[in-house]
This record gives C-alpha cells, structure tokens and sequence, in this order.
C-alpha cells in the first residue's frame, strides 16, 4: 500500500511498516506548507491503521531535512499571515503538529537520519520515538541563527532527552552536532553504518510483541516521563487496565510461558 505525493512519500509493507520519506531531495528535504500538509495528512492516516507495528521516517537524497524552507514559506502575504497566525492558535499548531503528531500513534516511530538535519528537520527527528542516526549526520537546532527561537516542538521535546543546561547550549548557541556527539548529549540513541536496515530490524523485535502493549507502554511513558509522581502512577494503572485480559496479552502471556501457539498477536485495539 503506498501514498505517493510531491513532497511525502508513504509505504506500509507487508510486514505492517510504514516508511515515510521526506521527498524534496533537490532542496535537501527543506519544508515548505505543502510538506506540513502532507505529513499531517500521513499522521492522521495513520493512526486510523491498526494493521501497522511501528514506522520509519527517512529522507531522500543527500539530506534526512535541511530545515524550514524561509523562501517558500514567506513567498507571499497568503503563507506569511498563515505562518503568523499559527502562533495564536489555543492548540497545537501546523507547525508543532509536524513533530508532536507522531507521538500520538500508537506504534513506535523512528527517523533515521543522514546528512543536514537542522531546525524543523531536528525538530522532526526529536518527535519519533528513537533516533538512529548516520556517522555523516549534521544535527542543529539553529533558529538562533535566524534571530528565532525554535517552536516545532522542539524544546518540549528536549525536556525528556537531556537537562536543561545542554539544551540551553544547544539553542541558544545553534551549533551543529555530529551523529556521535548527539549520541553523547542524548539526541540521538546510536550511530549505525546502515541505519535504514538497523531501523527495520528494531522494529521488527518490536512487532514480536503484543501491539496493545506497545501502544500502552509508549503512552504510559510520555505520561509517567512528565507529570507528578502521583499522576505518573495513575497513568500506570490506567494504561494496564486498558490492555490486561484482552486477547492480545492472553497471547503474549502464553509465548511468554513458552506454550506455545500458533496464533497471531490480532490487529492494536488501544488507541490514546
């Protein structure tokens, strides 16, 4: 099954992984509105997909995403007052719902880096659930270069990776960091040869396990990573209730006791 359009390309394969490819290679996957639109537009598609078990999102050609596209985005009066009128929005804006929007699926996602990845690219990687990254990856938040701050989600997104110190580094100086060194401030989870085929591959140990419990657990720990001890507790009961006794844990429960069975984990039924 695949979704072809000028700036995004998505594929579901048959083992119920969805690629996701940012496909401006000429600009160096820079992003303009019409990409915002159609990586919205993959979002919502596809958390209506109980089928898939996890994604990945790559760039084509020399880039995994350069950053937002200035001259496209502020080419007339029509995407400036959008652009403008995003920051007064009560909800999560277009902009912020390209980077948050993927945490919302109930599967894990991860970017696989290579190149520039700088500003919204950044911004974008910092949304997946793990970042496995090239020896060649540039990686920056640099809207301080532009007299900006980032607001793509980006700094709600540090708050989980590393302290408040290192991201102030980060963002107020707009540095470019290489694959290892994310690695080391905790941007990035590994630098691999082939990332593409290590991002597979850990997405395939992840679909050995039931999807209801990878949903649950993917949720419980955004809402344990950032709320108060008590509400982190609560969030723990909630999400076990929501899986434990239904088909799919009654599976896992007996692989995990090794009697065997040659049935199969069924379509995710948990959602946010």
């Amino acid at each position: 099954m695949t979704v072809q359009d000028q700036r995004v390309q998505m594929t579901i394969d048959a083992n119920g992984v969805a690629w996701v490819a940012l496909s401006r290679p000429a600009q160096h996957n820079a992003v303009d509105f019409a990409m915002l639109d159609e990586i919205a537009a993959v979002q919502r598609r596809l958390r209506r997909e109980k089928a898939v078990r996890g994604a990945i999102i790559h760039g084509e050609g020399p880039s995994f995403c350069a950053g937002l596209d200035f001259k496209s985005v502020f080419s007339s009066k029509r995407t400036l007052l959008r652009s403008v009128l995003s920051l007064y929005s009560p909800r999560r804006n277009i902009f912020q719902r390209w980077s948050m929007g993927w945490r919302d699926l109930p599967f894990p996602v991860i970017a696989v880096v290579h190149g520039h990845c700088y500003g919204a690219g950044m911004q974008l990687a910092l949304g997946a659930d793990q970042r496995i990254v090239a020896a060649d990856a540039k990686m920056s938040l640099m809207e301080v270069k532009w007299g900006l701050v980032p607001d793509m989600g980006g700094p709600t997104l540090l708050r989980e990776l590393m302290s408040i110190d290192v991201a102030k580094e980060l963002v107020l100086s707009g540095r470019v960091v290489s694959g290892a060194e994310a690695v080391q401030l905790g941007l990035a989870s590994r630098v691999e040869d082939d990332p593409l085929a290590a991002a597979a591959a850990q997405i395939a140990v992840w679909a050995q396990r039931s999807p209801d419990a990878l949903a649950a657990g993917k949720f419980l720990l955004h809402d344990a990573w950032s709320d108060s001890e008590s509400t982190a507790l609560a969030a723990e009961r909630r999400w076990q209730r929501r899986i434990i006794g239904r088909w799919n844990q009654r599976l896992a429960m007996r692989l995990g006791l090794k009697k065997g069975s040659d049935e199969a984990f069924r379509p995710r039924s948990v959602r946010r």
